[in-house]
């Protein structure tokens, strides 16, 4: 369990953990619910929707091209620090890495329309992932300045880890849209088919159980019950199986479906109100794709199980969100039939965790046809706009920046870095009805 635990931390500090404020643990959720402040009330977001421009913009400000083992690639910058947005490097990790620059592939491919300039990118950006591919079929993540892969960090090993299983989505996504017969499909096909074959090996086939503060949840997926991770691999298996129709790989995809069901939590009367925990007894809001995932598997398979357990999320803890505030994070815990939520922490509030609630809802909408899904979408979409604790907005639609989030109450980090900038994107893409590959 060590491993996952490390996993789990370095995630988490990527995404803000240094900000968060002490956690406040409590057992009764009526004191979150009077806690104040809350953000305004995001009702009037559906009757006077407007949808903000988007733009690539600050996209394009964190784009860079650069050399990687001799060949010309694509990549981003993951921070841009205000006020005159700089790049920086993260002196364990580097400049750029296959996680942000995966994602990103799947926004481009997403696209309606590509001109020559963007299907540029996507190339370069797509071969900069494939560069990445170590020779045990996983991928390294980060580079330093001067295209040197760091192999050497724990963040960046060439394992089964989120960036891993991120690359899978981006070059599948990116398999839609560029040339069929290029050199560069070719090897993105061999690199998704060694990659694949790794999972089928390392994932764990059986069903069993553990238990974590008398919660119990499956043990077969990423990190043992890592759903958050195994949300982001579901994704990536899904085009993979489409496009190949390996048996394998489906029945890998539904075994990753079935283990997030199990990790479904409370109903319309219990905290959670049906939110899948993350990992072990814990939920946080980056990267939870779960209710996502399943609701594109559900369809795909045919499983309405996987369908139903996530219309449970949509319509009721992104219900409760709505009504109560956001989440950064929560613990539960169980004791005979009582569940309690510990360690409650508001903050911080990022992109990375809207993006998947927008995305599921708009998806929800789109299997079911019903409005009030795109309704929670829009509410949820208002945090962009100054509908959040901080009372700003998050989104410049003029420069298509992202702030890299909401850190307390009334308060924002300034910063827009690439994983806020991506995730902001495809959130604002979905609303507008663009569906991911």
């Amino acid at each position: 369990m060590a491993t996952a635990s490390r996993a789990q931390e370095d995630s988490a500090s990527r995404h803000g953990a240094r900000a968060i404020r002490p956690a406040v643990s409590l057992l009764a959720l009526a004191l979150f619910a009077c806690a104040g402040p809350h953000p305004p009330a995001a009702t009037d977001a559906v009757a006077n929707y407007s949808a903000p421009r988007v733009s690539f913009a600050h996209l394009d400000h964190l784009f860079a091209e650069a050399t990687v083992e001799g060949e010309r690639v694509g990549v981003l910058h993951i921070y841009s620090e205000a006020p005159d947005y700089r790049f920086a490097i993260e002196p364990n990790e580097g400049y750029a890495c296959v996680d942000d620059v995966a994602r990103a592939m799947v926004l481009l491919a997403a696209e309606p329309r590509l001109d020559a300039g963007r299907l540029r990118q996507l190339e370069l950006m797509t071969r900069f992932v494939l560069r990445m591919q170590a020779d045990n079929g996983y991928f390294h993540n980060f580079i330093w300045a001067g295209g040197r892969i760091n192999r050497e960090y724990r963040t960046s090993r060439a394992e089964l880890n989120w960036w891993s299983l991120r690359a899978l989505w981006g070059l599948e996504a990116a398999l839609r849209r560029l040339p069929a017969k290029s050199d560069t499909a070719t090897r993105m096909r061999t690199a998704t088919a060694r990659l694949v074959a790794n999972l089928k090996r390392d994932l764990p086939a059986g069903r069993k159980l553990e238990s974590f503060d008398g919660v119990e949840v499956p043990g077969w997926l990423p990190f043992g019950s890592g759903a958050d991770a195994a949300s982001t691999a579901l994704l990536g298996l899904l085009p993979y199986y489409q496009r190949t129709r390996d048996a394998g790989a489906r029945a890998l995809a539904e075994r990753l479906g079935e283990g997030l069901v199990r990790m479904q939590a409370g109903d319309a009367a219990h905290f959670p109100h049906g939110a899948h925990l993350s990992w072990r007894n814990q939920w946080h809001g980056w990267g939870n794709a779960q209710a996502y995932a399943l609701l594109r598997a559900g369809t795909l398979f045919g499983r309405r199980d996987f369908i139903a357990s996530a219309l449970a999320e949509v319509d009721h803890f992104y219900s409760y969100l709505l009504r109560h505030g956001m989440l950064a994070s929560f613990t539960l815990r169980r004791s005979g039939e009582r569940t309690e939520a510990a360690d409650i922490r508001r903050f911080p509030q990022i992109a990375y965790g809207l993006s998947p609630m927008i995305l599921a809802s708009m998806e929800a909408y789109r299997v079911t046809g019903q409005a009030r899904y795109r309704d929670t979408a829009r509410r949820l979409g208002a945090w962009f706009s100054g509908s959040n604790d901080a009372g700003v907005p998050v989104y410049d639609p003029a420069r298509g920046r992202m702030l890299d989030g909401i850190v307390a109450a009334g308060s924002a980090n300034p910063n827009s870095g690439a994983e806020s900038t991506v995730e902001g994107l495809m959130a604002l893409r979905a609303l507008e009805g663009v569906a991911l590959p």
